[in-house]
């Protein structure tokens, strides 16, 4: 073992490794008899490709260069491609219109992508997510999003019908509130389920689910009077499925937990049609445990109906997912009746997303800590053992065991008597060992959202740190979920308050247990996470050092200039604007620069439009001003969050070469320096 200072080992996880061959993979679909998965990948410019995988083993891109499947409904996107039989139907990302794709005479290949909606009045006008298509293939609906819609202020959100061979301007099924989501058809085509919520709420603030009447003719789709059967502004529903036997099933926080309920197959058309009828609403799986996930982005699926009447479902607890099945109540084939069970599957996935039947069981994407996502069949026969087969595995980073640093969970004392979670990463490394007496600097990581959460996956992001000397810990600070509602409420008033707390209080815990260096503590985080990060360096003096990524300076100009979908979110943060105008003034660490006293470095996409450039812009020149280091690079082409290769690497580095200056220890490789004023 060489004996090497902290932030100083050299490492294998380079920031070519962190982006060579990587893949964020978005969804999993079960065709007829394969699978469909998208990737975004880095190094084609953060482009998302649609791949196929054959019972033969084949795997194709679907779609050609040039073409993208990812919308920009509320920025986020999500949802943005949907599969009948072998066609496959996906929203474009340079143009947002929706295209059509088919398989081609030959086998393996597909025609050249045809449009199905018109070219919109300004670009990107009109934009497509969350869709399905009717089971007789006749109809798309889907989620649309319209922009400069005259006589209005911001964006028009709808459910929209159109013909899915021939295509043509939609016409609308759903307007009215502010947001809607997840219209899904039953199989017999005879009733719509959505959701919908409205301003200042959010979807995991409260939503409702709705179902009506739906009747198609010759001139296109029609809706009965709808029926609010569950949700309000205080439960918030995510996920509505129709169950093969014609039952209606959602996510729902009503009992604090996201847990799964039903209304049963013959009470749907019930309470549909006499509005005065109650709703017998049948919690399937109560647990202390969050099915749901907050929805950032559309289409997320976290439970699947075998096709041998189980359902299968990923919950979180303690921080990590969990995959479980579920066997309802029933009655056996001797006229007996069984109670509902619930049976923990062992695997070593602790991130789980796209949960998909298929023919023998599951598919989904899955990753461990000690791999990275993976496309997986499981098939699970009624009796038997279980198998699992990868589809589309992780990359294979050529790694020994000595490099990965797995995660510590923590739970710690913070402000007001209570706690907050967190995962710690030791620093590790096959080889080099530290001098002795020394601490590790502490990286401190603040999520986005706020309503995100640490993930105890494989993340080589955070690799990247702990193999070169550094200790990491990604907090879920108060506001987080995966730990009920009400954990996720307590930040409700108090961002930039108890979010700060937590990480100050994770910090100091790891200060005391003697695993991290009190003099070299930094805090580093994106977005809603930058902000956290700019109001630690403003209202504390417990980092020696803090990184922005498009984080926000200014919760006034926030509220004035974001988008559609977080424009009122400060609402419950922070308060109505303007009638809490001196708190938004009193939170926003745009004007406490005189809090600072640590270097800063700041990193801004310039095409971001959730928090603008503008943000970034300010606080650097701020803290420059009053006479602190400072970095501030931006990059053209990137959004709000990084996608391409070159700008992750880029980002990755400048990081590095900035704590290296700040913290003073040696670089064990070049790196092309950082600007930083005053330093």
């Amino acid at each position: 073992m060489a004996e090497v200072p902290y932030g100083s080992w050299p490492s294998a996880l380079t920031t070519g490794l962190v982006v060579a061959g990587a893949v964020s993979l978005g969804d999993a679909v079960v065709g007829d008899d394969d699978i469909w998965w998208s990737e975004l990948r880095p190094e084609q410019g953060g482009a998302v490709a649609v791949v196929r995988h054959t019972p033969g083993g084949d795997t194709v891109d679907v779609l050609p260069e040039g073409f993208s499947a990812r919308t920009r409904v509320h920025e986020y996107g999500g949802g943005a491609w949907w599969l009948h039989d072998d066609a496959l139907v996906f929203a474009n990302w340079s143009d947002q219109r929706l295209y059509k794709v088919e398989p081609d005479a030959t086998p393996g290949t597909f025609t050249t992508p045809r449009p199905l909606t018109p070219e919109p009045a300004e670009p990107h006008g009109d934009r497509y997510a969350d869709g399905v298509i009717s089971a007789d293939g006749r109809w798309i609906v889907c989620v649309r999003e319209r922009h400069g819609v005259a006589g209005r202020s911001e964006a028009s959100n709808e459910i929209v019908a159109l013909d899915a061979e021939d295509g043509g301007e939609p016409h609308v099924l759903v307007t009215g509130p502010d947001f809607v989501a997840a219209p899904r058809v039953r199989r017999d085509g005879e009733l719509l389920a959505w959701l919908q919520w409205s301003h200042p709420d959010m979807p995991w603030d409260g939503t409702e689910l709705v179902v009506a009447r739906l009747t198609s003719g010759p001139d296109g789709c029609r809706l009965g009077p709808p029926r609010v059967v569950a949700g309000s502004r205080d439960e918030s529903i995510t996920q509505p499925e129709w169950h093969p036997d014609g039952s209606l099933w959602f996510v729902s926080d009503r009992t604090d937990w996201w847990n799964l309920y039903r209304i049963a197959a013959d009470s749907v058309p019930t309470v549909v049609d006499d509005p005065n009828a109650e709703v017998p609403v049948e919690a399937m799986a109560p647990i202390e445990g969050e099915v749901g996930v907050p929805a950032w982005v559309f289409g997320q699926s976290r439970y699947a109906f075998l096709v041998d009447g189980r359902v299968a479902l990923a919950y979180a607890a303690g921080g990590t997912d969990h995959l479980a099945l579920l066997t309802p109540a029933g009655v056996g084939g001797d006229g007996s009746r069984h109670p509902a069970s619930l049976v923990d599957l062992a695997t070593e996935h602790v991130a789980l997303s796209a949960l998909r039947a298929d023919a023998h069981g599951l598919v989904f994407i899955g990753a461990s800590a000690r791999a990275e996502s993976a496309v997986t069949m499981l098939d699970l026969p009624p009796s038997g053992d279980m198998t699992m087969t990868v589809v589309r595995p992780p990359r294979d980073l050529d790694l020994g065991p000595g490099w990965i640093a797995e995660p510590r969970p923590l739970t710690v004392p913070t402000g007001d008597g209570e706690v907050a979670h967190a995962l710690h990463y030791r620093p590790t490394h096959p080889s080099a060992t530290p001098p002795a007496g020394s601490r590790p600097p502490l990286l401190v990581l603040s999520h986005g959202g706020p309503t995100a959460a640490a993930r105890p996956q494989l993340n080589l992001a955070i690799q990247f740190w702990t193999s070169r000397g550094f200790a990491v810990v990604d907090v879920d600070y108060r506001g987080s979920t995966g730990y009920g509602r009400a954990y996720r409420e307590a930040l409700a008033g108090r961002w930039g308050i108890a979010d700060v707390e937590d990480c100050v209080a994770v910090a100091r815990h790891l200060v005391e247990e003697g695993e991290a260096d009190g003099d070299r503590l930094a805090i580093r985080g994106g977005s809603a996470g930058g902000y956290t990060t700019l109001c630690a360096l403003a209202f504390h003096d417990e980092f020696r050092a803090g990184t922005s990524l498009y984080g926000v300076a200014d919760l006034e100009a926030l509220a004035r200039d974001t988008h559609k979908f977080e424009s009122r979110y400060l609402d419950s943060l922070v308060g109505p604007y303007p009638a809490a105008r001196d708190l938004y003034l009193a939170r926003s660490p745009i004007h406490h620069v005189d809090g600072f006293n640590c270097p800063l470095l700041v990193l801004q996409g310039l095409e971001d439009e959730i928090v603008p450039p503008a943000q970034s812009a300010m606080i650097a020149d701020a803290v420059r001003a009053k006479g602190l280091p400072v970095a501030y690079l931006t990059f053209e082409g990137e959004q709000h969050g990084f996608r391409r290769a070159e700008t992750i690497e880029r980002a990755l580095e400048a990081e590095l070469y900035f704590y290296s200056r700040v913290f003073d220890f040696s670089l064990p490789e070049p790196i092309d320096p950082v600007p930083i004023d005053n330093l």
